[in-house]
């Protein structure tokens, strides 16, 4: 089965509606996370690289000290397909978790003591 391949209007179109911390770049749609440093870092990386396995769809990945950007294209598709959006919308869902935002007994990161800063939410 041959994948849809999204032309550059309707993935900018996409992006906007669904993924809006998103970017369409070279042929890529891309996400930077800031974190509070190395360990937020690979705490990222890692849920990153759990989801892209469990999805059997790669990620290039850029790892820094306090960042981390995601690229996603569909490689054999040449382009931006559904592939790419369902993923980087999971990345979002799971990365983006603000438990606290739901008013249940998860309270989240205490991100006021640097000792536990963790990402720095849009």
């Amino acid at each position: 089965m041959t994948a849809k391949v999204y032309s550059e209007e309707e993935t900018k179109q996409r992006l906007e509606k669904e993924l809006p911390h998103w970017v369409l770049e070279n042929g890529w749609i891309r996400r930077k996370y800031k974190t509070s440093g190395w360990k937020a870092t690979l705490m990222v990386v890692n849920t990153v690289g759990h989801l892209a396995e469990a999805a059997w769809h790669h990620p290039d990945l850029t790892v820094s000290y306090a960042f981390l950007i995601v690229k996603l294209c569909t490689h054999d598709a040449k382009g931006i397909t559904d592939k790419d959006f369902e993923l980087a919308g999971k990345i979002e869902q799971v990365v983006g978790w603000q438990p606290a935002s739901e008013g249940g007994a998860l309270e989240g990161t205490p991100n006021e003591d640097a000792r536990f800063k963790y990402i720095k939410y849009d």
